[in-house]
């Protein structure tokens, strides 16, 4: 299951690199279990649905922006490609990933 994960997020990483950067105020957040489920994943849609990936944004994008205090993200973990998820997701993606270290105040972007 571990490696559809790390598929799951390597996905992520591919769909959204033209926005990712590795530190950024402002983000948006991903639905993992759906993600999952696109890609046909039934048992890593069961086990991470509504679980939330954070995609640290370049800049803010058009719709709703709701100010989030960056203690919210308190046990994060963030990959290389700038991608932060719960820290339980990064230990069971396998993939290596550090602290996530969010600004004090963030802004989730909704489009």
């Amino acid at each position: 299951m571990e490696n559809r994960l790390d598929k799951v997020l390597t996905r992520m990483k591919d769909k959204f690199q033209n926005h990712l950067i590795t530190d950024s105020r402002h983000y948006m957040e991903v639905d993992i279990g759906k993600e999952a489920d696109e890609m046909g994943f039934v048992d890593i849609k069961e086990k991470y649905h509504h679980v939330y990936a954070v995609i640290p944004l370049k800049e803010a994008v058009a719709g709703i922006k709701v100010r989030i205090d960056g203690r919210t993200f308190v046990n994060y973990a963030q990959f290389d490609s700038g991608i932060a998820v719960p820290g339980y997701v990064a230990k069971d993606s396998g993939l290596p990933y550090k602290t996530f270290i969010p600004k004090n105040s963030m802004i989730c972007n909704i489009a």
